[in-house]
C-alpha cells in the first residue's frame, strides 16, 4: 500500500527583500573663495563687486580672469603719497569736503568713497577707529542702521560703515560746529539723540557765496539706555561713555569742543516728562509750519529737531526773539536772523516764563545787541565750569550794557519830548509857567494853584534844575 506524502511540493522560498538604495552622500558645499584683489579693486562699488562674485560662483573658471582684471585696476590706482594728496585736495576743492568744511574749504553733502591703497584718511578702511559701535540707528542723513566709528586722530572724525564695509558718510572733527546729546521726548524707554552740527550746516544761515556749495547735513543717531539684563555691571548704561569718547576725539583733534547736554540752569520745561512724571523734561513741543518738533534751549543756542529740516540757532545768528499770537493756552515764538524770520507756533503757555527768562538771560530780545553777539562769537564752546563763570561775567556785562542802552533810550526820548515842546511853544504864553500842562491839578483848576500847596511846584522846579 502506497502512501502519498502530504507535503510533496517543495517549500515556497520567500522573495528577497530589496534593501532601499543608499542615498548618495552629498559633499558639503564649500564656498568659493574670491581673490582678495577683487574686494580691493571694487571696494568703491559694492554692487559691481557682488556681480563679479556671482559670476565666479556660477563659473569658477572665471576667477583667474577677474583676479587679473582686479590686479590691473589696483596697479592703475596705485600712486605716490604726494600725488595722492594732491589729487585728493583737488577733488575736495571741486566737489566739496565731506559733510561740512571749515576755513573756506568747500562744503559737500557726502564723504568721498575710500580709495584702495591710500591709508591715513578718514574715509579709508585702513584707518583704525578709536571706538566702534555696531547696529547704531541713524536718522540723518540716512534713516538706516550702520556701524558708528570714531577716529581719534587729528585728521579723524565720525564715520558710518555700511554692511559691505564701505564708508557711507563721514565728518571730520575739524568740520564740527557743535555736538549735542539730548533726550528723545515721549518715549517709554530712555533714549538720547546725538546731534552733530557741521560748519555751515545749522539749517539757519546760508552757505557763504565764496564756497559755492550746498549746505552739509547734520548727523543724528539714537542711543538707547540699557535696561534689565542688558546692563553691564560696572558700566554706565547711559550715553555718558559715548559722549566721553567723542569729547576725547574732539580734544585730540584740537577743536576744544565738548558734547552739550541739557542744563536745568539754562532751561527746564514746566511740564514733566510724559512717560516718567518724576523726571524733568528739557523740550518744548512746537510746530514749524505743519511739522511738529521740539525746541531745546541749551547753553550755546536753540535747537529745533529732530525731523528735517533740523535747525540750530547759535546766539550769534539771532538778531532778536519776539512773541506772537499770545493766547490763554499757547503762544508763538518768532526768531529773527540776518536773512529770515522763523516762527514756531503752538508753544504751551506753561513754558512762557521759562523761555522768557532764557531769552532775557542771553539778551536775545534786543536786536541792538546782535552785532555784539556776533563779534564775541568764539569757535569753541567753553568747558562747563569755565563756561558758567564766563556766562556769569557775560550776564553781568549784558545787564550793564542793557542799563546803559535803556539810559540812552530815555535820554533820546527826553530830547524828542523837548523838541515837541519847542514846536508847540506859543509866544503869547511866555508869562505862563514852564511846566504848564504837566500837572493834572493845574488843568482841572484852569492853570491856577492854591497858594498853600506849593510843594508840587517847588518839587517840579528842583527836578528841572537837577536835569
Amino acid at each position: 500500500m502506497a502512501f502519498t506524502a502530504l507535503n510533496s511540493q517543495p517549500p515556497v522560498q520567500p522573495l528577497p527583500v530589496r534593501a532601499p538604495a543608499a542615498k548618495p552622500i552629498e559633499a558639503p558645499v564649500v564656498p568659493i573663495r574670491h581673490p582678495q584683489e577683487i574686494d580691493a579693486a571694487f571696494a568703491a562699488n559694492s554692487d559691481l563687486r557682488k556681480r563679479v562674485h556671482a559670476a565666479i560662483d556660477q563659473d569658477p573658471s572665471q576667477s583667474m580672469l577677474f583676479r587679473d582684471i582686479s590686479a590691473f585696476i589696483l596697479s592703475q590706482t596705485s600712486q605716490s603719497p604726494a600725488e595722492s594728496t594732491t589729487k585728493k585736495r583737488k577733488l575736495e576743492e571741486s566737489n566739496g569736503a565731506p559733510n561740512g568744511a571749515p576755513d573756506g574749504a568747500a562744503a559737500g553733502r557726502t564723504a568721498a568713497v575710500p580709495v584702495p591703497g591710500v591709508g591715513g584718511s578718514l574715509t579709508s578702511a585702513a584707518t583704525r577707529a578709536f571706538k566702534t559701535y555696531t547696529g547704531v540707528s541713524f536718522s540723518i542723513p540716512q534713516r538706516k542702521k550702520f556701524t558708528l566709528e570714531l577716529v581719534d586722530q587729528r585728521d579723524g572724525g565720525i564715520r558710518a560703515i555700511g554692511p559691505s564695509g564701505n564708508v557711507e558718510f563721514a565728518l571730520a572733527w575739524t568740520d564740527v560746529d557743535q555736538v549735542f546729546c539730548l533726550p528723545v521726548p515721549e518715549k517709554a524707554k530712555k533714549q538720547y539723540n546725538f546731534i552733530v552740527i557741521p560748519v555751515h550746516g545749522d539749517g539757519v544761515n546760508p552757505v557763504p557765496d565764496e564756497l559755492k556749495a550746498s549746505a552739509p547735513e547734520p548727523i543724528v543717531w539714537t542711543f538707547e539706555e540699557a535696561t534689565g539684563k542688558n546692563i553691564v555691571e560696572g558700566e554706565d548704561p547711559g550715553p555718558g561713555p559715548m559722549a566721553e569718547a567723542m569729547h576725547h576725539c574732539l580734544m585730540q583733534a584740537g577743536t576744544g569742543k565738548e558734547v552739550i547736554f541739557p542744563d536745568a540752569d539754562e532751561f527746564a520745561s514746566a511740564i514733566p516728562e510724559s512717560h516718567r512724571k518724576s523726571e524733568k523734561a528739557y523740550h518744548v513741543k512746537a510746530h514749524r509750519g505743519s511739522k511738529e518738533g521740539y525746541l531745546f534751549f541749551t547753553s550755546v543756542g536753540i535747537l529745533y529737531g529732530y525731523k528735517k529740516p533740523l535747525a540750530f540757532f547759535d546766539f550769534a545768528a539771532v538778531n532778536s526773539i519776539a512773541y506772537a499770537a499770545v493766547l490763554r493756552n499757547t503762544f508763538n515764538l518768532v526768531i529773527t536772523t540776518q536773512t529770515q524770520e522763523i516762527e514756531f507756533s503752538m508753544l504751551d503757555q506753561e513754558n512762557f516764563a521759562g523761555i522768557n527768562e532764557y531769552v532775557q538771560k542771553h539778551g536775545l530780545q534786543d536786536a541792538s545787541m546782535a552785532a555784539e553777539r556776533r563779534a564775541k562769537k568764539l569757535n569753541v564752546n567753553p568747558p562747563a565750569d569755565k563756561g558758567k563763570e564766563n556766562g556769569a561775567v557775560a550776564g553781568a556785562q549784558a545787564e550793564e550794557e542793557e542799563s546803559e542802552l535803556q539810559k540812552a533810550e530815555r535820554e533820546l526820548q527826553d530830547q524828542e519830548d523837548d523838541e515837541e515842546e519847542d514846536d508847540d511853544f506859543d509866544p503869547g504864553s511866555e508869562g505862563e509857567s514852564e511846566g504848564e500842562g504837566s500837572d493834572s491839578d493845574e488843568e482841572e483848576g484852569e492853570g491856577g494853584y492854591d497858594e498853600g500847596n506849593t510843594a508840587g511846584v517847588e518839587e517840579g522846579e528842583s527836578e528841572e534844575m537837577e536835569e
